[in-house]
């Protein structure tokens, strides 16, 4: 009978606490714990957030521009836009030019709502009590991380 010698964390390569994609998870939920309780009084989940940050910064845009922009499919992506205009934050037409993209653009509620947005990164940073350039690098790691991801195949 043969043993394995015992391993510590430091060099078990399956130690769960070395694993990117568990840092990965934490990181997320937690990041956007911090989030949930800003957004709700705009009436916006995370999600939604994330579709009217692309269309602030560029309305309007195509379904798929939208997709792209944010890494999700049509059917992630539908439903999120049906509630957005639900909540007449948001039209969707078919576009003039080809009739089989639809179109998204701001109403004037959801330009409007742009200004209480405008809280919402200064509220983020002061609730996670990390620097401002301990965060633009992490998001400069995690930008480059997920180029690397997609080069790789994801989401595919």
């Amino acid at each position: 009978m043969t043993t394995t010698p015992a391993r510590t964390p430091m060099d078990d390569p399956l130690a769960l606490d070395r694993q990117v994609c568990f840092a990965l998870a934490v990181a997320n939920r937690a990041v956007l714990s911090v989030y949930r309780p800003l957004l709700e009084p705009m009436g916006l989940t995370h999600p939604q957030y994330l579709v009217m940050l692309a269309l602030w910064g560029k309305a309007p845009m195509a379904v798929k521009e939208i997709g792209q922009a944010l890494q999700l499919d049509s059917p992630t992506l539908s439903p999120l836009l049906k509630r957005l205009e639900a909540a007449g934050l948001i039209t969707r037409t078919r576009s003039r030019s080809d009739e089989r993209q639809l179109e998204v653009d701001l109403t004037d509620a959801g330009t409007a709502l742009r200004e209480q947005a405008e809280k919402i990164p200064p509220a983020v940073v002061a609730k996670l009590g990390v620097s401002l350039a301990e965060l633009e690098e992490l998001h400069s790691v995690l930008t480059r991380v997920n180029d690397a991801a997609l080069g790789a195949g994801a989401l595919d």
